[in-house]
């Protein structure tokens, strides 16, 4: 059976001694799965855009990009769908490392997924 990390790709991002465990979590774990979700969540943005503001494709691009940074920052909801993607990708371990300091994490994972989203959106 394959496993969750197996899904995930190996993604070459170096390691220096100035790298906090934090950051590790980041590039190691979070990133990968951010990679392997990319489509999943692009895919639950526009729904959620479309159900905002039904004519979302045909506003100005500077509107789209403020309109992600607002729903990520102020809806709940979305947010809490998002990371929730997120963390159903970690291992029990992993979950462990999450669960230790998930504010921050949390944080990492929006500011992440926020440029993944403005990026396919323009």
């Amino acid at each position: 059976m394959t496993s969750k990390t197996d899904l995930r790709e190996n993604l070459s991002i170096p390691i220096f001694e100035s790298t906090n465990e934090t950051e590790l979590f980041q590039n190691q774990v979070l990133r990968p799965i951010l990679k392997l979700q990319n489509d999943m969540y692009i895919l639950v943005f526009r729904d959620y855009a479309l159900r905002i503001i039904p004519d979302f494709d045909l506003i100005e691009i500077d509107k789209k990009l403020d309109f992600v940074d607002q729903s990520l920052q102020k809806d709940n909801s979305l947010k809490n769908t998002l990371i929730g993607m997120t963390i159903g990708m970690l291992t029990l371990e992993e979950t462990k490392t999450y669960l230790s300091d998930s504010k921050s994490f949390n944080k990492r994972i929006i500011t992440m997924l926020s440029e993944r989203i403005k990026s396919k959106i323009k």
